[in-house]
């Protein structure tokens, strides 16, 4: 990994400026759209709104950087991130919040993609899971960092809108100063939904349905923590615990997870990250519990990411793999629209701990299912399942299919090492 981190240093660097500040502005958006007096709804939209633009971008921005090439797209999208990100708080409306959510979000996923395709670029086959770990922490560090920065002084009502621009614009100087050659951008053909449900029904239900809870908790979590009367000490704290989470969990469930029936390990993690909603739920006096609460939730839900992609793999041929990422992403994606949206419409109508209550439901529905297909058909052989690649929900569909190829190369390596011939 060291290795990893010295030949990418600056792209990595790059990329954790830039979660800083995307982690900021969700967060922030959250705090000053209660204080503006939004209810939850409008804030669900506003929330709502970014993984629109994210799933337009998922689409539209590989054909862009074709066109145009990787650093005019980085630098022109990076412009429209810090402009968006300056005008938030000159037009506090809900429709023009939507709008710059919307924008940001298609910006973001462009800049992953390009980003991502850097990194591609830079490794090797044998240091791809490496990079792939690597990614995940820096992501993951800079969304928890970024939650810090809340409790920055703010006397004008600018300058913590003004912090996270400055960090995006500062995220592309060590990228573009030192990232070379531009990689060739070739996007693989997707694979139906029809056919990838066939091929792994939990897989598609579970990805729909973590992409909902995945949206609540990088959407509404600081819009709940505004609603519920925390501090600003205590909403940073709280919004951070579900990526420490995140980021505790993952190795453990990922070492599991190769070697046992990984449905077991769905329906397990899935039921924990269930019972720790319920937890919160119903005990919204105490910040304790809460807090303990949302590490648990975080590190359950966020590693499911990788183990329903590791599971869906496991009943892929390697060449088929790449083109499930598109499907899946799409299924995540609009699970991850539809989570904020839901929240706020029951915030709305039963208060603020209804969060917690679109985190449970989702997570437990998804045990039930993992428990319902362990009754359909067996378990592959642990002789012929992948290897589990770590990628986080906030990732484009080029690190997916990044992940995918790693699931390919481990597939096809398993394969030569049994091979009798």
């Amino acid at each position: 990994m060291i290795k990893v981190l010295a030949g990418s240093w600056a792209l990595f660097l790059g990329m954790m400026l830039l979660m800083l500040g995307n982690g900021l502005q969700s967060s922030l958006l959250g705090v000053r759209g209660s204080a503006a007096g939004f209810s939850a709804l409008q804030m669900s939209l506003v929330m709502a709104a970014y993984f629109v633009g994210f799933m337009i971008a998922s689409q539209v921005a590989p054909g862009m950087i074709r066109r145009v090439g990787h650093v005019r797209v980085f630098a022109a999208l990076g412009s429209f991130i810090s402009a968006v990100l300056i005008l938030y708080p000159t037009i506090e409306t809900p429709w023009a919040w939507i709008v710059g959510r919307v924008i940001i979000g298609f910006c973001f996923c462009g800049v992953y993609v390009t980003a991502e395709s850097w990194l591609n670029n830079s490794v090797t086959n044998e240091t791809r899971g490496q990079a792939l770990s690597l990614y995940m922490i820096v992501q993951m560090v800079g969304i928890i960092s970024a939650q810090a920065l809340l409790n920055v002084p703010d006397p004008t009502g600018f300058l913590l809108f003004v912090i996270p621009s400055v960090l995006v614009s500062i995220a592309f100087a060590p990228i573009l100063l030192s990232v070379t050659p531009t990689p060739a951008f070739e996007s693989t053909r997707p694979m139906s939904l029809f056919a990838l449900y066939r091929t792994s029904p939990l897989g598609c239900v579970g990805m729909l349905l973590m992409g909902a809870v995945y949206g609540a908790q990088f959407g509404m979590s600081a819009v709940y923590a505004s609603q519920a009367g925390l501090s600003l000490g205590e909403t940073s704290i709280f919004v951070a615990a579900i990526y420490v989470g995140a980021l505790v969990f993952q190795y453990p469930l990922g070492w599991l997870s190769d070697r046992m029936d990984r449905r077991v390990l769905i329906a397990g993690a899935a039921a924990v990250g269930g019972a720790a909603g319920v937890v919160g739920l119903l005990a919204p006096g105490s910040f304790g519990l809460i807090v303990c609460a949302a590490v648990v939730m975080g590190g359950c839900a966020n590693p499911l990411y990788s183990l329903l992609i590791a599971y869906t793999n496991d009943y892929l041929p390697p060449e088929e793999m790449a083109s499930a990422s598109a499907g899946m992403l799409l299924l995540n994606g609009l699970g991850a629209i539809a989570g904020p949206v839901l929240t706020g419409w029951l915030m709305d109508r039963f208060g603020a701990s209804a969060f917690f209550l679109l985190i449970a439901v989702p997570m437990l529905l998804l045990t039930v299912y993992a428990l319902y297909r362990m009754t359909r058909r067996p378990a592959p052989s642990s002789d012929v399942t992948g290897a589990y690649a770590p990628v986080a929900p906030v990732a484009s569909v080029v690190a997916f299919e990044v992940a995918q190829e790693f699931a390919v190369e481990s597939a096809q390596d398993a394969a030569g090492q049994t091979d009798p011939t």
